[in-house]
Order: C-alpha cells, then structure tokens, then sequence
C-alpha cells in the first residue's frame, strides 16, 4: 500500500512539472528555435535559437507579451530572427542575449 501511494505522488508530481511548462520547437535550413514558457505566467517567455550544430546563438526573454506560435506570421517573424541570429554568430561566435529583435519585428 505504502509503495502504491509513493509512486501514485511520483507521479502526479511527474505530471504536473509536465503541465507547467510548454516549449514549442521549429525548424529551418539555418538551425531551430525553441520557445519556453509557464502556464502560470503565460505573458512571460524565453525564446532560445540554435543553428544546426544545436550550439546557441541568441536567447530573448520577452515580458508581458503572450506569443502564439501558432500564427503562420509569428513563425515567420522568429525564422527571420532566427536566420538573422545565425549569421551574426557566425561573424564573430558570440551568443546575443535580449536585443530585442522578436519584439522589435526585424
């Protein structure tokens, strides 16, 4: 009995920690980007873009904004952030943090 509640509270543990946070993934011919946000806070997310080599080039944190990338138009602003971050790290191998370019729209 004992061992059935212990793993009955694993796993309830398991599935709420699952529940709190969401990530959504795309990829590009350039790298991908992921976005990471909480359920409780969803005006709040992280945006981290990787290039193919899954090395990260640029990370932005975005407050009071509830992004949906579900929108064809949100996707198509982060791929153009995305391919935009990739080629400044390629320059000089430095990752970018916050310069605002997923709020910013360039």
């Amino acid at each position: 009995m004992k061992k059935l509640l212990v793993s009955f509270v694993v796993v309830t543990a398991l599935s709420l920690s699952t529940l709190s946070v969401h990530a959504q993934r795309w990829l590009s011919d350039k790298g991908f980007w992921v976005v990471e946000s909480n359920v409780k806070t969803p005006r709040e997310s992280i945006i981290y873009f990787y290039n193919n080599e899954k090395q990260l080039v640029y990370k932005e944190h975005l407050k009071g904004v509830t992004l949906s990338v579900n929108r064809r138009k949100t996707r198509k602003r982060l791929e153009r952030v995305l391919e935009q971050s990739v080629t400044a790290w390629e320059k000089d191998h430095v990752v970018e943090e916050d310069r605002q370019w997923v709020v910013k729209g360039r």
